[in-house]
């Protein structure tokens, strides 16, 4: 037996957090040596942080990250331990996303990424080259400085794999996993059986097993030892990287770290018999001849031992049942977790929220709300800096630490209602049921003599006094109403959020919370400038649909139970006069259901339809329930208030991202934001298809007349009237 013991990890880093990135990577370390481990896997760019984004275009980035590899090689870190560590290198005048592979305060080889992630939210060609040199491995000239001080003037650099004596071992980088042709493929025909893919994926809903499905597949049918490490937290941005780090060998997984975490550090152990894979690999013909006519890789001979032999001391990892959570499992700690970074490395104090009462705000409230159990949980459970962060953050002393969430949300949550004359009893009863339950510092507030001020302001400049539409008023006038109470509630809530810690002698500002979902931000069913707008937004970037159901799962399983009479509440913005005969409501408002939107932003975003493509994919879609024309309809007016919005993507609130289809134009969906919104030529596309269909649909229904007359001339069967029935009828 070739027994071998890895270890791989989850690293909260923070990108251009030098100090903070070392050391997390120095105690992922310390604790893999402490196991016993010869291999240690940390993520994609640990060293400065995946999120740099234009920083890498600065020298001092890479002179900084030569500087921190320089302190692990002069220390003990690597001496018996292979470490891959994550870092930016320039090569000529080309800079490279690099893993650099050290043993023994010797640097072995340094492998640049060649397959770069370049789509969605990753934008990783505008830092870095794609090596394609794959023939051979070429000489590296280290820097003066760590030259000087490693005694080590050169090291080989490209695309290979390294030989010891009783194994051979690859690096394997992110995306590279998810090319068509991988790099594992080939260099597990020349025999390499330990893989190192060190990565920087962001949390994204349902997308955990497309993942776990690549590491398995990478092992399945050709064997080998596939660790995988990832960063976790907020690095700095909107993703949250969602860590779930793992060891697969042979298509099973035998070692799975957390998705979701406080921790700034997790380490997974694996404890596996290299002689597994090489009987799985012997036994696969097609591999074998596969194998025998092989590209040839090139490869680092370095004269030691990985492995050790047979000992009863020395257990196997046994294969697992992979841990899955559920959606709303995903949007409970996600960004639950996300929060908790960006409050304690932000420098503030604590949350404020305008709680409506409605299911967006409410589902922000329950996500602090989880927030506020997951320290809690932490600190229990031994957690010395997420105890050190929640003391200084909830400004406890005398040797006080949270030990309640509710206590703790008292500290650190400030919400708000901001009622007008518009506003029901209900939904402000729901506000206040769900601050306590949380444990939140409850504020009521009326916003009416605020809105009349600047009304007797207005009418003073102008002569004129707007009304709402059900008292007389025009659209403009009714729009108008609706937008200074929701910027009014803007303004309120900075200013309650810089000045209530003054208040009550806390020190530090709150982050004020938005709470617009993903769905209001595609179809621009917001005021811009209005209470969604905020310092950042937890479900910015999470659907109507997905909130909805995870207010029901949260009202008994984050023990909230008021979220189920919210959830069960039409969606109303609350900014129109309540009637007898008239109650304001999201869906008649948009002109669309949530669940429409959700298919429009699909198609637009992942399956990257315009007009016309949306069209004819709706017609199949939904043709048994509308006729063309009416499919038609929908569309242009999805577009044209899609295209006419556009505009307020620019002021959005960062938000957590999290849906596949977010509109979001910061990075994520790059499109214009001045549109012409008549669409003529694509609109005029339409028309024409739909004139085309039904020119068909009557021609198809006049030659299924005439073959009905035909047989009823021919064969005597009963008559059919001609013309009867909707020739729409069945499309």
């Amino acid at each position: 037996m070739r027994l071998i013991k890895v270890a791989t990890c989850n690293l909260n880093q923070w990108a251009m957090d030098f100090d903070c990135n070392m050391k997390n990577i120095k105690d992922s370390i310390v604790r893999a040596k402490e196991a016993g481990a010869v291999i240690r896997l940390g993520p994609e760019l640990e060293i400065t942080g995946y999120g740099c984004e234009d920083h890498f275009l600065e020298l001092d980035t890479i002179t900084h990250a030569w500087e921190c590899l320089k302190e692990l090689l002069l220390g003990e870190w690597t001496d018996g331990i292979l470490c891959s560590f994550g870092m930016p290198v320039i090569k000529g005048s080309e800079r490279y996303n690099c893993q650099v592979l050290c043993l023994n305060r010797k640097i072995l080889m340094i492998r640049p990424k060649m397959w770069l992630a370049n789509d969605g939210n990753y934008r990783e060609l505008r830092w870095f080259t794609a090596w394609k040199q794959k023939e051979y491995l070429e000489d590296f000239q280290l820097p003066t400085e760590i030259s000087e001080a490693l005694s080590q003037k050169t090291v080989p650099f490209g695309y290979g794999y390294i030989q010891f004596l009783d194994t051979a071992v690859a690096a394997e980088v992110c995306e590279e996993l998810f090319s068509p042709v991988p790099p594992h493929a080939e260099l597990a025909l020349n025999g390499v059986e330990v893989f190192m893919n060190a990565s920087g994926s962001h949390h994204q809903l349902r997308k955990l097993d497309i993942r776990l499905r690549a590491f398995i597949g990478a092992t399945h049918t050709r064997g080998g030892v596939y660790m995988y490490s990832n960063h976790q937290g907020c690095d700095g941005g909107r993703l949250y990287y969602d860590g779930c780090s793992c060891v697969v060998v042979n298509g099973d997984v035998v070692a799975q770290g957390s998705q979701f975490s406080l921790k700034d550090v997790e380490l997974l152990v694996a404890q596996i018999d290299l002689d597994a894979v090489a009987s799985l690999r012997g036994s696969i013909s097609s591999f074998q001849e596969q194998a025998s006519c092989k590209k040839k890789i090139s490869s680092v001979s370095v004269p030691i031992r990985l492995c050790q032999s047979f000992s009863l001391q020395m257990s196997l990892s046994s294969p697992l049942k992979i841990r899955y959570h559920s959606p709303e499992e995903e949007i409970a700690f996600g960004p639950g977790c996300w929060l908790w970074d960006y409050l304690r490395r932000s420098g503030a104090s604590g949350f404020l929220l305008p709680l409506s009462g409605g299911a967006d705000s409410s589902s922000v409230a329950a996500i602090v709300g989880c927030m506020c159990q997951l320290v809690v949980k932490e600190i229990t459970n031994g957690d010395e800096q997420v105890k050190a962060d929640a003391i200084r953050i909830g400004n406890y002393t005398d040797g006080q630490f949270p030990t309640d969430s509710k206590e703790f949300a008292k500290r650190i949550f400030y919400t708000v209602f901001m009622g007008s004359e518009n506003s029901s009893e209900a939904t402000k009863r729901r506000a206040k049921v769900l601050a306590d339950e949380i444990g939140a510092w409850h504020l009521d507030v009326s916003i009416d003599g605020v809105v009349s001020a600047l009304l007797s302001l207005f009418q003073t400049l102008t002569g004129k006094r707007p009304r709402y539409k059900v008292d007389g008023g025009s659209n403009i006038e009714n729009l108008g109403l609706q937008n200074i109470q929701a910027r009014i509630r803007m303004v309120l809530a900075f200013m309650l959020a810089s000045l209530l810690p003054w208040v009550h002698s806390k020190p530090g500002f709150y982050l004020v919370l938005g709470s617009s979902n993903v769905d209001e931000a595609l179809r621009g069913y917001l005021t811009k400038y209005d209470c969604s707008s905020a310092d950042i937004n937890p479900i910015g970037s999470i659907s109507k649909t997905d909130l909805r159901t995870f207010l029901k799962w949260a009202a008994v399983h984050l023990g909230y139970p008021s979220l189920a009479e919210i959830e069960a509440a039409p969606p109303t913005a609350e900014l129109e006069p309540i009637r007898s005969n008239y109650t304001q409501l999201d869906e008649v408002d948009m002109g669309m259901t949530y669940e429409e939107l959700s298919v429009y932003g699909r198609l637009r975003k992942i399956f990257r339809c315009g007009p016309v493509s949306m069209f004819k994919n709706l017609c199949f879609k939904w043709g048994t329930k509308l006729s063309p024309a009416e499919v038609a309809d929908k569309v242009k007016y999805f577009f044209k208030y899609y295209s006419i919005n556009r505009h307020k993507m620019t002021v959005l609130t960062p938000s957590y991202h999290a849906e596949s289809y977010s509109p979001e134009d910061n990075r994520f969906d790059l499109r214009q934001f001045l549109y012409n919104g008549r669409w003529p030529y694509q609109f005029r596309k339409i028309d024409e298809l739909v004139r085309d269909i039904d020119g068909d649909k009557v021609a198809i229904t006049k030659s299924s007349e005439q073959e009905k007359m035909n047989v009823t001339i021919d064969g005597g069967m009963g008559v059919v009237a001609a013309g009867s029935g909707d020739p729409r009828a069945g499309f």
